[in-house]
């Protein structure tokens, strides 16, 4: 049986939302106020599923302190507190939406949980 758990945790952080190639009236027509030249920030909250089997020995489907502490170290600790576009090289090319910052989270978390979780 397949069973989904899931730790919830928050960072905050500043980005601004546009596109290099893009004149500031065009990055405000698709962005709006998210495209302001000098940034803003958000209170993210994430919350990280794993779903998978339940270990009939340990009861578990993943450690959930491992979880805690990876989402802590790999996560919280890289993006609290930063401006994503100046201090995270991922986004140097990539435009820090919401979407594209779970993308970012994702492929993190994705390389420490055991690849027959979902």
């Amino acid at each position: 049986m397949k069973v989904t758990v899931s730790r919830k945790a928050h960072f905050n952080a500043a980005h601004r939302l546009f596109v290099k190639s893009w004149s500031d009236e065009q990055n405000f027509k698709v962005f709006g106020k998210c495209s302001n030249p000098n940034f803003h920030g958000h209170n993210y909250e994430i919350i990280v599923n794993v779903k998978g089997d339940v270990d009939p020995i340990t009861g578990m489907v993943i450690d959930l302190k491992y979880l805690k502490n990876i989402i802590k170290e790999d996560v919280e600790d890289l993006l609290d507190h930063k401006n994503l576009n100046i201090e995270i090289k991922y986004f140097d090319e990539v435009v820090p939406t919401a979407e594209n910052i779970c993308i970012f989270i994702w492929n993190i978390l994705r390389n420490k949980i055991d690849s027959d979780k979902d």
